[in-house]
């Protein structure tokens, strides 16, 4: 259910704007994209999961508040991770 140190260290490098970099806004946005859609596919499992549900709403926001600092700080930057990762369809 938790996202793999390994698979987490994957999205740090693929995101990553210089070495050594894990909290850009990108890597952040990109982690939280993980985490978030594992704990979807929990929900939709387990449909009264609350306490899971209220982590990822919890996520959600952090994502949502990440991706509006990044759009007001750096337009391009914002429109290539959101391309990169599939949000806003």
């Amino acid at each position: 259910m938790a996202l793999s140190k390994e698979r987490k260290n994957e999205i740090i490098k693929a995101y990553a704007t210089h070495e050594g970099d894990t909290g850009s806004p990108e890597v952040q946005v990109a982690v939280l994209t993980e985490d978030i859609n594992i704990l979807t596919d929990h929900i939709r499992t387990h449909k009264k999961d609350y306490h899971s549900y209220r982590g990822l709403m919890k996520k959600v926001g952090r994502r949502r508040h990440l991706l509006s600092y990044l759009r007001e700080k750096d337009i391009q930057r914002y429109r290539e991770l959101i391309q990169r990762l599939g949000l806003r369809r």
